[in-house]
């Protein structure tokens, strides 16, 4: 396996078994490596979207679908708390945990608070919508904003 893949594995596993984001300590010593291979890493890494960095080059905003950064999408699978970038994000939490889970939001419009059962099938069932002002072709144009 090559090292950009044992990162990339590192990262993801820190948050699936944390909820929150490593550290690049965290993640040199979870592969075994130094902290400066660490960070040329994460430069490749967020060149191919893999993850979003934040200005420092140093701390993981984003490693779709989890957030580095607390978000209004709170999302509840096997009892851990995890944050997603977005709503739609907050579906592919459960799906990359390969487990039931529980979605809380708000509503972009009216602010009402939104909650969701998600399971292997999917969302229950919901007169919701799901709207992007932005395409998806734009969306890595200003992925923070998006």
């Amino acid at each position: 396996m090559d090292f950009d893949t044992q990162i990339k594995l590192a990262v993801y596993g820190h948050f699936a078994e944390t909820g929150r984001r490593p550290s690049p300590d965290e993640v040199a010593k979870l592969a075994g490596s130094d902290v400066g291979s660490v960070l040329d890493a994460y430069a490749r890494l967020r060149a191919q979207r893999v993850l979003v960095l934040e200005a420092d080059g140093s701390s993981i905003r984003m490693a779709p679908p989890f957030s580095g950064v607390p978000t209004q999408h709170v999302v509840m699978v096997g009892g851990k708390e995890y944050f997603a970038n977005c709503a739609w994000d907050a579906l592919g939490i459960p799906a990359a945990l390969h487990q039931p889970g529980e979605v809380h939001s708000r509503c972009g419009q009216s602010g009402e608070p939104l909650h969701l059962e998600v399971d292997f099938e999917g969302p229950e069932p919901s007169a919701w919508l799901f709207h992007c002002l932005v395409p998806a072709a734009k969306w890595w144009d200003d992925i923070v904003f998006t």
